[in-house]
């Protein structure tokens, strides 16, 4: 029998693939659920029940949400990442963790195979055999649903005919849930004109009216929500994301183009990170020079995509991070937010760094580091090249 590490959530794709390696393919099967901030303790003692129920050789609980903030979220906060100024990498930055601590678990009990869930067309088998070859380029990775080109509807006749009991209804939507948001896809994500129903959205509207929210940053990082300061980032974004979710606040549907070059989209809800990336954007807007701005919009955009299509093992990646890390200095200041059904308003920023400091000038109204004389020949000097070419080329036009 061969040892096989099983990337497990106990959803139905993974759910298939236990029943499947052992049973049809009489594999030693070893279940382990990588938490990267999804599941409740319930959660998580209900998932071992049905991955034994399956007859797993072993299963484990990997909890890496802080390794996930220290090592990823860290970084898509500093460089406020949005795939397509929309949506905040909730799936593919997670994967990326859960990839590269199934691979460490395998060599660990000196498993011969990987096997995971993922589709053969999506963006997660790239992920997760890109990180899997990388630290393990011995190892077979095994996966089901590709190799057997299974439809959702054939992976719940299959599990059905061998008794498998779990909620099917629920799982006609594929929901990955993480500290960093959470995606949501469905036949209607599979179409290009119709929206998720309220039902298929993990956390319910229960909030209206409006509430005020501040957030404070040290040095770019999220210590304190409405006066609570938090040592751990992690409890910090949580925090947010408690008080955002009930009202409606990050729900959107991403479109994107995939690794494999198809386009996709998939649904998300992810009320902290939007809430966290834009108010922290705001901060270094006025904390930032001109050209940090510039240049940190180029890096961190490059990073993002990189990440997403799971080059995370990239070198280059550990350059960019310590280029957006070096930016965070002077980020350091407190966000005012206002929270409304479905949305939510920047209310403005206190900081020490803010370099739109009075004692220099008022934009709009006066100066204090300047003369109009001097503005005439800054002008002058300003514009000199592009009144040269037009004194140069007039008859050209």
């Amino acid at each position: 029998m061969k040892k096989v590490v099983l990337a497990y959530s106990g959803g139905l794709d993974t759910t298939f693939c236990a029943l499947h390696l052992s049973r049809e393919l009489g594999h030693e099967v070893h279940a382990v659920l990588v938490d990267t901030g999804g599941f409740s303790s319930e959660e998580l003692e209900q998932t071992a029940q049905r991955a034994h129920a399956l007859g797993v050789a072993s299963f484990e609980v990997l909890d890496v949400k802080h390794t996930y903030y220290k090592e990823v979220i860290k970084y898509l906060i500093f460089g406020n990442v949005l795939k397509n100024q929309t949506y905040p990498l909730s799936v593919s930055a997670e994967r990326i963790l859960q990839a590269k601590a199934i691979a460490n678990h395998a060599k660990k009990i000196q498993a011969g195979a990987i096997a995971h869930g993922s589709t053969g067309a999506g963006n997660d088998q790239v992920r997760f055999d890109m990180i899997f070859q990388t630290i393990l380029p011995d190892v077979e990775i095994i996966t089901p649903i590709r190799d057997l080109k299974l439809s959702r509807e054939a992976e719940i006749a299959y599990l059905k005919e061998h008794g498998v009991s779990m909620n099917f209804e629920k799982a006609a939507y594929s929901i990955n849930k993480g500290i960093w948001g959470t995606s949501v896809g469905g036949k209607e994500t599979l179409t290009s004109g119709q929206g998720l129903p309220d039902s298929a959205w993990p956390t319910p509207v229960s909030k209206s009216g409006n509430e005020e929210l501040t957030l404070d940053y040290e040095q770019g990082e999220l210590k304190g929500v409405n006066g609570e300061i938090f040592n751990d980032p992690v409890q910090a974004i949580l925090k947010v994301q408690k008080l955002a979710a009930p009202y409606g606040i990050g729900r959107d549907i991403h479109v994107g183009d995939t690794i494999i070059g198809i386009k996709g989209r998939v649904g998300f809800e992810a009320a902290a990170p939007l809430i966290i990336i834009k108010s922290h954007q705001l901060l270094e807007k006025h904390t930032l020079t001109k050209w940090q701005l510039f240049w940190k919009n180029q890096l961190a955009e490059f990073y993002g995509n990189h990440l997403h299509e799971g080059h995370y093992l990239d070198p280059v990646m550990r350059n960019l991070e310590a280029f957006l890390a070096d930016t965070q200095k002077y980020v350091t200041g407190q966000v005012k937010v206002k929270l409304h059904p479905y949305r939510f308003e920047l209310l403005g920023i206190e900081s020490a760094h803010d370099l739109m400091a009075s004692k220099f000038g008022s934009y709009g109204e006066m100066n204090k580091g300047y003369t109009g004389e001097d503005v005439k020949g800054f002008t002058r000097i300003l514009g000199n090249q592009t009144a040269i070419f037009h004194q140069v080329n007039q008859n050209d036009d």
